[in-house]
């Protein structure tokens, strides 16, 4: 069985493991109020904790890291970008019994933070990125350091223990936003960009192989040039790869989204438009997988969020995760695909195969379906099993109106009531900030055998994930408002 998966997965088949299980073992809330440790103090863009843009456990300590992007507001607000890394308490079965803050890093670059604002606002020139950073996918490497990329550039970066910043990778010159003229464009969209990444579509996933050697980032969606009539209309996104030692690119794949019509077909009457297709329906996660897999989330802009506080709004059609392989597709770095939502001929895209319908296994369960999953992680062994966890960018509980005034949204909660109120104002009774979610899950069976080694190997792991997650038990040093 297992080595028929891997056939499919590596043949692109939508198929799903015939024998597969994956239980979902429970959902951790963290207050939209809580704050984190960098210090600030309170309001939405000095300590509010936000931490659900990635998420990456941290084998050697059984811990986990996450990071919020550019801040509330959209770029409009000043907010210093950081990384958290927490705790989780697990029972036997993989359930999150308990939650701890443990450090929160602040990233800044000759002694000065970065900063969620644009880049027209931050330097004054929107071709001049400067410290501007959006931060979306996020790896930890062995040494300590932070590799972490963002729309903005989209850029790739790396940051030492501290936060600080140690070097940029070089940006492969199709994924930079250009104006007609040939001039960077880091703020606006089309028409003013007529090439490279959508606006707030860049780098959204980061992961780095099992060796090292290799980087990998995902786009969120495709390229604006890269589509009929533009990238909103097409499947066709890239994953790109650099070498770690050099920072140069590498390699560039197709990634294509799930097709429009099948979206589609799951919410009758409540249908995306022709123009959602590499828009509304988009990537938000790559995880590197034991085995040399990835896992990629998948998930539409429905659900439980700023767009959706009590969750009663247009139904979920994506949140999805799929198992793909990059061997056999086509390196595409000098293939450009302007004007097409169709790829030429003998260009192969990677191989995929739904692993995780979320939504429908958070809808069996009857837990709140939150609308940005974006970030997956694999944690400690539990139960005869692995678990897994995904996790929800709240936007900090923080909407923009078109005059570009914050406001923070409360809520009682799915199916219950919301109001907006002035920026870092109290809530009114009976209403809360919008909070993060951990939605947990444990893999067994041939789910567990698609992502881990083949068994002779599976000894070593296994005792390698319970020190991991004997060690998470014991790291109860920290505290958090949550």
């Amino acid at each position: 069985m297992i080595r028929h998966l891997l056939a499919s997965a590596a043949l692109g088949l939508a198929a799903a493991p015939a024998a597969a299980t994956i239980s979902f073992t429970g959902v951790w809330e963290v207050a939209g109020s809580a704050t984190d440790l960098s210090g600030f103090g309170p309001g939405a863009n000095a300590g509010r904790l936000n931490l659900g843009s990635d998420l990456f456990f941290d084998r050697a300590t059984g811990t986990f890291w996450g990071l919020p992007d550019r801040g509330p507001g959209g770029g409009v607000i000043d907010f210093a970008p950081r990384v958290h890394q927490f705790g989780l308490q697990l029972s036997s079965t993989g359930t999150i019994t308990g939650f701890n803050l443990l450090s929160t890093v602040v990233l800044s670059r000759d002694g000065l933070p970065f900063t969620g604002l644009n880049p027209r606002i931050a330097t004054g020139d929107a071709a001049n990125l400067g410290r501007s950073l959006d931060a979306e996918g996020l790896v930890r490497l062995a040494n300590g350091n932070f590799l972490i990329n963002d729309e903005y550039g989209p850029s790739l970066y790396e940051f030492a223990p501290d936060g600080s910043f140690i070097r940029a990778f070089r940006t492969p010159g199709n994924l930079v936003p250009r104006q007609p003229d040939g001039t960077p464009n880091y703020v606006d969209g089309r028409p003013t960009i007529s090439t490279g990444r959508q606006d707030n579509r860049g780098f959204e996933g980061l992961t780095i192989s099992n060796d090292g050697k290799t980087v990998i980032g995902i786009m969120q969606d495709p390229l604006v040039n890269e589509g009929a009539p533009d990238g909103r209309r097409s499947r066709n996104l890239r994953i790109v790869t650099y070498d770690y030692a050099t920072g140069e690119p590498g390699a560039q794949y197709i990634y294509q989204l799930e097709a429009l019509a099948d979206i589609n077909a799951r919410v009758p009457g409540n249908t995306f438009g022709a123009n959602s297709q590499g828009r509304n329906i988009g990537v938000s996660s790559i995880t590197m997988l034991p085995n040399g897999l990835l896992l990629v989330t998948e998930r539409d802009n429905r659900g439980y969020g700023i767009g959706d506080p009590t969750a009663t709004g247009l139904p979920v059609a994506s949140k999805r995760v799929y198992l793909v392989s990059l061997g056999g597709a086509t390196d595409v770095s000098a293939i450009d695909l302007t004007g097409t939502n169709s790829l030429p001929d003998g260009v192969v895209p990677v191989g995929k195969m739904l692993y995780l319908d979320v939504h429908a296994a958070l809808a069996e369960a009857g837990v709140a379906v939150g609308e940005k999953i974006e970030g997956l992680a694999l944690g400690p062994w539990v139960d005869g099993g692995l678990s897994m966890f995904l996790i929800t960018d709240n936007d900090f509980s923080v909407t923009q109106s078109g005059g570009g005034i914050q406001s923070d949204i409360c809520t009682s909660g799915p199916g219950g009531f919301s109001v907006q109120v002035a920026l870092n104002s109290a809530c009114p009774d009976g209403t809360a900030l919008i909070p993060t979610f951990i939605y947990g899950f444990r893999l067994s069976g041939d789910s567990l055998a698609a992502v881990v080694p083949e068994p002779a190997t599976w000894a070593m792991l296994i005792a390698g994930f319970g020190l991991v997650g004997g060690m998470a038990r014991r790291r109860r040093t920290g505290a958090a408002s949550a």
